[in-house]
């Protein structure tokens, strides 16, 4: 049996052909992501009135959640200590007491506290960023033979409560090894086991593991040192995670309480952190409370001005694509 040859009116006449348009972009387009609810439940007139609603009393429940003890701090610390002990939710009963601000940071000392604070931060940042970098470069772009070994130990320390560590770390800051240096009322004692961090490091590891061997390589094969490497390559392309870590780290450090009151005993050296209960016995309740609204704006200040920076290093951690 002999094929009869095809013509170009049957050539013309292919299924890809007479399909109409509108198939051929569903065939090629992306398949979408579905949510909890389907397209088709969200044309139902129920779920078209009731989404909304549920959205909005998620949305102000959560700022309610967020904002709220914030705004009830910044109510109590001006207003007297006398309507805050008789109204709590009561809107300034007596009047708007703004030299309670003043008065705090004179009376209570709040702007030395917070220099200290600032300096155990900005000391903490450094040795923090420059311990992890550091150690995930080794880890992750060098690669030695033990390394390996090296990082399941620092994993392995993520599994220990950071309670148990307490005592052994004390006595290593009161008696350096080998050294022998006590390191008690200085903010080394602070900024050292600050920057130990296994945590960090295993973050920042990861984010150099996705980042492509071949520019790795293509750098090493144009005469890159490894300090050329790491300064030049490896630190700008992974900008996203220094600054999510950057920001972990300052509000940490901000917001620590235990260690700080064990290393640092002399008044003068105590972030506010530590002061401020200390402070709370020779002080009216409404000079506190004018003293927590400043020491809690400062965190939450740098977190909005930061917020997209660190958003986006939180999204971009998982890799970079090549």
């Amino acid at each position: 049996m002999t094929s009869l040859p095809i013509t170009e009116e049957q050539v013309a006449t292919t299924p890809e052909q007479v399909a109409p348009a509108t198939t051929r972009k569903r065939r090629t387009a992306e398949p979408q992501e579905r949510g909890i609810i389907s397209h088709a439940d969200r044309r139902r007139p129920l779920v078209q009135c009731g989404l909304p609603v549920i959205q909005v009393l998620l949305f102000i429940g959560v700022v309610i959640a967020g904002i709220g003890p914030l705004l009830w701090l910044l109510k109590s610390g001006l207003s007297t200590s006398q309507d805050i002990l008789r109204g709590p939710m009561q809107l300034w009963p007596s009047g708007i007491q703004w030299q309670n601000i003043p008065n705090a940071w004179n009376q209570v000392q709040i702007g030395s506290y917070l220099g200290n604070t600032a300096i155990i931060a900005i000391g903490s940042l450094i040795s923090t960023l420059f311990v992890c970098t550091t150690g995930a470069f080794v880890l992750s772009v060098l690669r030695p033979k033990w390394g390996p070994v090296v990082t399941g130990a620092v994993l392995a320390t993520l599994f220990l409560p950071g309670v148990i560590s307490l005592v052994p770390l004390y006595l290593t800051i009161l008696k350096m090894p080998v050294l022998g240096f006590n390191l008690q009322n200085t903010f080394w004692a602070v900024w050292l086991p600050q920057a130990a961090g296994a945590f960090n490091i295993l973050v920042m590891k990861r984010y150099f593991d996705a980042i492509p061997r071949e520019l790795i390589e293509a750098a090493r094969i144009d005469g890159a040192s490894n300090l050329r490497l790491f300064t030049a390559l490896i630190l700008p392309m992974s900008k996203p995670i220094i600054g999510v870590v950057a920001l972990l780290t300052v509000i940490g450090s901000w917001k620590d309480y235990l260690w700080p009151l064990l290393v640092l005993p002399d008044p003068k050296m105590q972030p506010i952190s530590v002061a401020l209960p200390r402070v709370a016995q020779t002080t009216e309740i409404s000079l506190q409370m004018s003293a927590l609204f400043l020491a809690v704006l400062i965190p939450v200040v740098l977190f909005l001005v930061f917020q997209k920076q660190f958003l986006r290093g939180v999204g971009m951690s998982g890799g970079i694509k090549e």
